[in-house]
């Protein structure tokens, strides 16, 4: 299995996979010009893992900001992950919001209303 990752920019986030150990990391900004095209390789790096999933799947979400279009995209690789969880293993999304954020925390718990999959709300300090 390989490593799928992005270098974060000022508009879109890091991502880095490790489809070997199954752990997924979405840090900074996410306001790209085309969502949908921004996230395409992502979703299909799941599509990939799906295939050969690990026991446990360990997803890091931390989030500065992010635009109406990603908000959706983000809910379409949610929603990869919580087929994978029911396909076998163990997701477990950690949502990271800084204390003063009551907008991403308010987001991590929406997303977790429509989301089958364990999420652990993680409040980091600026």
């Amino acid at each position: 299995m390989e490593k799928y990752s992005i270098e974060g920019t000022p508009k879109t986030p890091s991502i880095s996979f490790d489809l070997a150990g199954g752990v997924l990391e979405v840090k900074g900004r996410s306001i790209p010009e085309n969502s949908i095209e921004f996230y395409k390789p992502l979703v299909d790096a799941l599509d990939r893992y799906a295939a050969k999933v690990q026991p446990s799947t360990t997803v890091n979400v931390q989030l500065e900001y992010f635009n109406t279009s990603s908000s959706k995209c983000i809910l379409d690789v949610f929603k990869k992950l919580e087929s994978i969880n029911k396909n076998g293993s163990q997701v477990t999304i950690n949502w990271h919001y800084e204390e003063d954020d009551e907008d991403m925390l308010e987001a991590g718990e929406d997303y977790q209303a429509i989301i089958n999959v364990p999420f652990k709300m993680i409040m980091v300090n600026d």
